[in-house]
């Protein structure tokens, strides 16, 4: 009896081991999205204002700038930093061209879920939109679009988790567009704080 209970008992330890060690290495393995921007520098100083003196409006329809709250290099999941701001607002809203540019991609990814990049007018910048529900209807890579214009409905897709009805909101200055990661990461939220909302 005795030794029957030191066999099941080391069988149930080695299968614990088994499986905190493909634990370990399955989540120390887990591939990142290669379509998920990640920065790799990020604004000292708040900036209010883009270099090219352009202000923006809050990208989300009746988003006032007292309902923001910063989130910008929050901690995430796996040890990510958030390089961005989520304005929170019901499924479906609108969301709205922060400034005049022009759609740079379209992609749906794992994290991001369906997403959006503007480059602006000048090419210098990039936005970047996240957790959409669905593209405004016969938006197209290349197209124009002007500040308020609406791009893009808020949803939960990619890694916000169900119900959690966002916009991930991030914006770079980038010398070379098609690689904007490389740029400089700058926090969405002063630059929104004196926005002017879309009503």
């Amino acid at each position: 009896m005795v030794r029957c209970i030191q066999r099941n008992y080391l069988w149930g330890y080695l299968l614990g081991v088994i499986w905190l060690g493909f634990c370990q290495v399955t989540w120390a393995q887990e591939p990142q999205d290669p379509q998920e921007p990640t920065a790799v520098q990020v604004t000292p100083t708040p900036v209010t204002q883009l270099p090219d003196g352009t202000k923006l409006i809050i990208p989300v329809k009746g988003v006032q700038p007292s309902a923001l709250t910063d989130t910008f290099t929050a901690l995430r999941s796996g040890g990510r930093t958030h390089n961005a701001i989520d304005i929170m607002a019901p499924r479906e809203t609108a969301v709205l061209a922060a400034a005049d540019g022009e759609i740079l991609r379209l992609i749906t990814n794992a994290l991001g879920g369906t997403t959006l990049y503007l480059l602006s007018n000048d090419r210098k910048v990039v936005f970047y939109y996240a957790h959409l529900d669905y593209y405004a209807e016969g938006l197209f890579i290349g197209q124009k679009v002007k500040q308020g214009e609406v791009i893009a409905f808020v949803g939960d897709t990619g890694n916000a988790g169900i119900g959690n009805f966002h916009l991930h909101f991030a914006v770079w200055l980038v010398e070379d567009p098609k690689r904007f990661s490389n740029g400089t990461n700058l926090n969405p939220y002063p630059l929104l704080r004196g926005a002017r909302p879309k009503l």
